[in-house]
């Protein structure tokens, strides 16, 4: 066990700004399941549920392991219990009656499971709480944002590795290895959590020539340069080569909190139309950074991006090659790898201070190579504010 822990006061002003929407929302009570919902809530991430009323204090109830949540979590009642089939009865023994209303968590709990609860409550209706908990988690506090900058620093160290140990002749998924062995070394939890049941994640996305630049799937294992053919996604048999563009997208994580950053490298020296991409997307990244202020839609952020890659010259390429272009620029990032807000088209979000994001301006030259940058920054009254350390620039490492 670390040293870390999430204060009371952090842990209360959470609880009052989620009991403030459920109020708004006409939901008696929520009932919180899912592991990084229960940290958030909580302070631990034991096997267990919290029940939070929409007034009131809540109460922890831990199946195992018990003495660790008492420790970890700041929550004045925590208990213990042996079976989920408990909980509507000692809900009534705690707060005198179950809630007319039970929200629950949607949009990550199997129908399995909901049917069964739905079987030992014997409430009136349930709802979806989980617009309303990932509404209350996209802002961050202060707390928050010193979490994060941990662990930009240790993203920061790994890159700093990575240029250190890039040589020719290891394949990508050697390299992603080596640089995954040395972040752990250093506190990387290696677990990414990512909310959506299709999408996984791993630290290390390492693509390098033309490897950057297929769409979809890509080379057959034939050609000897291609991924699992099974899921062909991230690195894979190409061997990194001299004067060609190397794109580390490398994900990190300590206590929970998740970084998500992106550079590009080359052995020798970067071929100059990736150099000038890359460039082109270092300016659309700092210009949107400069425009994120609060009340700004982020529609409106995605369509000035998009504007600048065509007035750069890069219309085509920008976030992918016609017919296959992605419809977001930054993700927002936290307790989990991707997660509520976005900078996208169809959205209708006005930035908050405290909206944290991975930014990530990309492009695909397809059949030849990738170009551009990720970072995540902070929404501040004065604009976007940096939290990755790792420098905003293309790592040229001598042969």
């Amino acid at each position: 066990m670390s040293d870390f822990a999430v204060p009371l006061a952090e842990i209360q002003a959470r609880q009052a700004t989620m009991q403030k929407k459920l109020q708004e929302s006409g939901i008696g009570a929520l009932l919180v399941v899912q592991r990084v919902d229960l940290l958030y809530f909580t302070g631990t991430a034991q096997n267990g549920f919290l029940y939070m009323p929409a007034e009131g204090e809540p109460v922890l109830f831990i199946k195992k392991y018990l003495p660790r949540a008492r420790e970890e979590s700041p929550l004045s009642t925590v208990v213990p219990i042996n079976s989920v089939k408990e909980l509507p009865g000692l809900i009534v023994d705690y707060y005198g009656f179950l809630p007319a209303v039970l929200g629950l968590e949607f949009d990550v709990l199997p129908v399995k499971t909901f049917n069964f609860y739905r079987s030992i409550f014997p409430v009136k209706d349930f709802a979806d709480a989980s617009r309303q908990i990932l509404e209350v988690r996209m802002i961050k506090s202060g707390w928050e944002i010193a979490q994060m900058e941990k662990t930009a620093e240790l993203s920061r160290d790994t890159f700093a590795y990575a240029k250190a140990a890039l040589r020719p002749g290891f394949t990508e998924l050697e390299f992603a290895g080596m640089m995954e062995t040395f972040s752990r070394r250093h506190g990387h939890g290696a677990h990414l959590r990512v909310r959506d049941q299709q999408t996984e994640a791993y630290p290390g996305h390492i693509l390098s020539g033309r490897s950057g630049g297929v769409v979809g799937l890509l080379d057959s294992p034939a050609s000897g340069e291609g991924t699992s053919a099974a899921f062909p996604c991230g690195p894979g048999s190409k061997l990194l080569a001299v004067d060609e563009p190397i794109m580390i997208d490398f994900s990190a994580v300590m206590n929970g909190y998740h970084i998500d950053e992106t550079r590009f490298f080359a052995i020798g020296s970067m071929p100059e139309r990736a150099n000038k991409a890359c460039l082109a997307a270092m300016e659309i990244h700092n210009e949107i950074m400069e425009r994120a202020t609060p009340g700004t839609a982020v529609s409106e952020l995605f369509q000035f991006s998009v504007s600048r890659a065509a007035a750069l010259g890069y219309q085509d390429q920008y976030l992918g090659p016609p017919g296959y272009k992605v419809v977001f620029i930054a993700h927002g990032v936290g307790l989990e790898l991707v997660e509520p807000p976005y900078i996208a088209q169809d959205r209708s979000d006005l930035l908050e201070v405290g909206m944290t994001f991975a930014l990530e301006p990309k492009m695909v030259f397809e059949g030849e190579f990738s170009a551009g940058i990720e970072s995540v920054f902070v929404v501040t009254e004065k604009g976007g504010r940096l939290i990755s350390k790792t420098p905003v620039e293309i790592f040229i490492v001598d042969r």
